[in-house]
């Protein structure tokens, strides 16, 4: 038998999603959504709160803590015409990165006016270049608001949560596109560090109770940083994965997670990743050593994992860097397998959806 890794192309990542299936709000309660046990075949049909129970004393779980900012600021050009911002970074000196939808771009100098424009109580922003990246054009601007006031503050005061593309109240509701639960919902609720144009969905399950009944078990927490992109929504163009150009994002390991990783590695405990983004971001610091910075890697069927055991994931949209991800994580057949029975047992998919628990195949030469 062959030990050579498979060769994969974009339309193995493919599948058939009845439309019904993506979720448009989330579940009444954050743990009552549905938990596929995947980590064994044939899978077991969970409920979310029933996690702990599935996770060993010693286990490490750790979390993104990125939050999620009201990047979405709506106005207009000096001419009339609408325009939207979503925000993407902030700079030094009120300078932003923001991706722009408009009719006709402005020219480089071009003043526009957002949520009214300063005179009117929102803020001025004037285009200064554009901004070289991997997703399409982006644009640097240099925001004008009250003496004072940070892009933060402006996003905070002026902007709208980023919903995904996919729900489609935001596609549908003109200027006002999130609605009040989305404040609340669309967040972690251990939620700390602003700069994410998009939640870190599998670790919107955990609540109070679920967290509670994890330290009950003796599960410990852990927690880095890595400031979701716009990226993480823009669709492989390429059939060969090989020319894919992975987006960039900022991430942080700090120096109390290090500790706790090593103190896990001590017991033998596992490593339980909540979400792809503390995937990329553990296994970005195993292979660059650096503890902060941007990472673009780009993890597919062959990868070698060297840090994460387990991964609470949601399910993800077809073609997708993150459908590529879990399959390199759990096995493509096995991962395969998964969602045609996620797809038949009717789980929700997607930001607002619900997760299933994996297992770290060990030999990554078969898929």
């Amino acid at each position: 038998m062959s030990t050579s890794p498979r060769a994969f192309t974009l339309s193995d990542f493919d599948f058939a999603l009845p439309e019904a299936l993506i979720a448009q709000h989330p579940a009444p309660v954050r743990s009552s959504s549905r938990l596929l046990d995947g980590r064994a075949a044939p899978p077991s049909d969970r409920i979310f709160h029933e996690l702990p129970a599935l996770l060993r004393e010693g286990d490490l779980l750790v979390f993104n803590d990125t939050r999620v900012v009201k990047a979405r600021v709506f106005g207009e050009k000096a001419s009339g015409g609408r325009l939207e911002l979503l925000i993407e970074r902030v700079l030094a000196g009120n300078e932003v990165v923001a991706h722009m939808k408009v009719s006709k771009k402005p020219m480089p100098g071009a003043t526009v006016h957002m949520a009214g424009g300063k005179a009117a109580g929102g803020f001025d922003a004037t285009l200064l270049s554009r901004w070289p990246d991997a997703d399409g054009p982006l644009f640097r601007f240099a925001l004008h608001g009250p003496a004072g006031e940070t892009p933060w503050e402006l996003m905070e005061r002026h902007g709208h949560l980023p919903l995904p593309p996919y729900i489609e109240r935001q596609q549908n509701a003109g200027h006002d596109p999130d609605e009040a639960e989305d404040a609340e919902r669309y967040q972690t609720v251990f939620a700390r560090a602003p700069g994410a144009v998009a939640a870190p969905t599998a670790a919107l399950h955990f609540d109070d109770a679920v967290l509670a009944a994890l330290a009950e078990r003796g599960v410990q927490r852990a927690s880095v940083t890595l400031h979701v992109g716009a990226g993480t929504f823009q669709p492989v163009k390429t059939e060969s994965l090989a020319e894919h150009r992975m987006h960039s994002e900022w991430y942080e390991v700090p120096l109390a997670t290090l500790a706790a990783l090593e103190r896990c590695r001590m017991r033998a405990g596992r490593v339980v990743a909540v979400g792809t983004t503390t995937v990329r971001t553990l296994e970005s610091w195993a292979r660059s050593g650096q503890t902060t910075g941007e990472t673009d890697i780009f993890i597919t069927p062959g990868f070698q994992f060297q840090v994460v055991q387990l991964l609470v994931t949601n399910f993800h949209l077809p073609k997708s860097t993150l459908m590529m991800l879990v399959s390199a994580f759990a096995g493509y057949e096995h991962v395969m397998q998964l969602y045609r029975h996620a797809i038949e047992e009717r789980y929700r998919f997607f930001s607002y959806g619900d997760s299933m628990l994996l297992e770290r195949k060990n030999d990554p030469t078969h898929p």
